[in-house]
């Protein structure tokens, strides 16, 4: 198979390797001297030499919109994955003959939440509370925090973009929203301009009580989901590779790649009942735009 990742940043590296490692082809669109051997400076060049099956958009959260424009003039009929959050602020799908298109939300292949997943939707639940929390100066080891795109809210940072990996898992679990409530913004001396602290309060279709709390703050690196229902008290620590249901616990022992490799392989592979459409990751973006709209109006937001 023939594949493009357009961007070469650390996720577009990653993107590159695991699609190697799945034996496609595999070119790179960056307009930087890299030390890669098959790149092109831009996407025209790019997709009429390479004839691509797959295209990943993994550059800059802000430009995600305009490549999909892009590809979507070029006439590309293949499979499209881009990176989340899908756009920067809330915007149309282009008219376009994609194959299929989907969101790179690759937290629904780790087989923690999976099997979350097969629990709650034959049970009636109760509550749900999740944390996450990281150092944004530890996240990218190659780079200063401050020239991140995360650290610019100009660019798609910010807590609500760059760790809606739970809002997008929520609404899997749960479907819409009903009524949401959040406070949130820049709280720190961190040198950003985005935001870096959220708290939510949500009442969801198939949950009648969610907390979530968001932050690039916390040093003891966490991702964690506790979830009651009818019958179950299911506690997840995603960072730790822990899942307890009642009184059993399970250990994972997953390498970092596994849940990206899994998403690639459903992609490739055209089974897809789990991956994130475009339409979901836009309501992901549409729900954001509820979250800080609550926050600045300081009350309950109701469908």
């Amino acid at each position: 198979m023939n594949c493009i990742v357009v961007g070469y940043g650390s996720i577009g590296k990653r993107h590159v390797r695991i699609l190697k490692e799945l034996n496609c082809r595999v070119a790179v669109v960056s307009q930087r001297d890299i030390p890669y051997s098959l790149r092109y400076p831009n996407l025209y060049n790019a997709f009429k030499k390479e004839n691509p099956d797959y295209i990943v958009i993994a550059n800059q959260t802000k430009k995600h919109y305009d490549s999909l424009v892009e590809l979507a003039n070029y006439g590309f009929k293949g499979s499209i994955l881009v990176e989340k959050p899908l756009f920067h602020t809330v915007k149309s799908i282009p008219n376009n003959n994609f194959k299929q298109g989907y969101v790179g939300y690759n937290l629904r292949f780790n087989p923690i939440l999976q099997k979350i997943f097969q629990i709650i939707k034959k049970e009636r639940t109760l509550y749900t509370q999740i944390y996450v929390g990281q150092y944004l100066p530890n996240w990218r080891s190659e780079q200063n925090y401050r020239m991140s795109y995360s650290a610019k809210r100009t660019e798609g940072g910010g807590v609500l973009l760059d760790l809606s990996h739970e809002l997008d898992y929520l609404q899997w679990f749960f479907g819409d929203w009903d009524r949401i409530v959040a406070i949130g913004g820049k709280y720190s001396s961190l040198q950003i301009s985005s935001d870096d602290m959220y708290s939510l309060m949500l009442v969801m279709k198939k949950c009648p009580m969610v907390q979530i709390h968001l932050n690039y703050l916390d040093r003891i690196n966490r991702r964690e989901i506790t979830i009651i229902t009818e019958n179950y008290s299911i506690k997840a620590d995603l960072v730790r590779q822990k899942l307890q249901i009642n009184d059993e616990l399970v250990k994972y022992n997953l390498n970092r790649d596994y849940t990206y490799y899994m998403q690639h392989k459903s992609i490739i592979d055209g089974e897809n009942d789990i991956s994130c459409t475009f339409s979901e990751g836009l309501k992901v973006l549409k729900m954001i735009n509820i979250i800080e709209k609550s926050d600045k109006e300081r009350k309950w937001i109701s469908k």
